[in-house]
């Protein structure tokens, strides 16, 4: 099997396509990850690390309002669009539902890579043994091969979600940082002056 091919997608499709088990996890992954899996990681941080709850859900809301920004300003159709370039889709997407509910051209930035990354960090930070630790490390990795492998999103797509996670996480848990460090400095500011 030849792995490169003049697209990084559709290497990575090749791969998928080698076994109908990983097409078929693949596109379950895709389907999953953000509802299913973001919805239950939500419930679990809630009830068990309910310290670190607020961080969480504020960042998964950020990162989704930019990508929705991201949307309206730069619509962008998805790989499995274009059958003609050899690119073939993961799943069924001529369902009513999705038309009815899914924006069709919503594939710059990738939500799914951008919320698998939030996941990812923090259920690392927040599960206690390493071996948790280290499948929730893998998720995100897993994630961005699935969105790819099922021709949903392009490698820009997946990095621009990468872009907005780190954007969200730097402005939830470094921000809230920085402004209580100022605070704290203010008096020695105003004893200065």
């Amino acid at each position: 099997m030849r792995l490169t091919h003049h697209l990084y997608e559709q290497s990575v499709q090749k791969i998928a396509d080698s076994s109908h088990f990983l097409v078929t996890v693949s596109a379950w992954t895709y389907w999953n990850s953000v509802f299913t899996v973001i919805s239950l990681t939500l419930l679990w941080v809630y009830l068990r690390r309910h310290e670190r709850f607020a961080k969480f859900r504020n960042t998964i809301l950020l990162a989704n309002l930019i990508g929705l920004v991201g949307y309206a300003l730069a619509p962008t159709a998805p790989p499995w669009m274009f059958p003609h370039h050899f690119f073939v889709g993961g799943f069924n997407h001529s369902s009513r539902l999705i038309h009815t509910f899914g924006n069709q051209y919503a594939a710059m930035p990738s939500l799914h890579a951008a919320d698998a990354l939030i996941v990812g960090v923090f259920l690392v930070l927040s599960c206690r043994h390493w071996w948790s630790k280290a499948l929730w490390a893998l998720w995100p990795v897993w994630v961005w091969f699935c969105v790819i492998a099922t021709a949903n999103h392009y490698l820009v797509d997946v990095l621009a979600g990468i872009g907005v996670a780190a954007i969200s996480l730097i402005a939830t848990m470094g921000a809230p940082r920085i402004v209580g460090r100022m605070k704290m400095l203010r008096p020695t500011i105003a004893n200065l002056l």
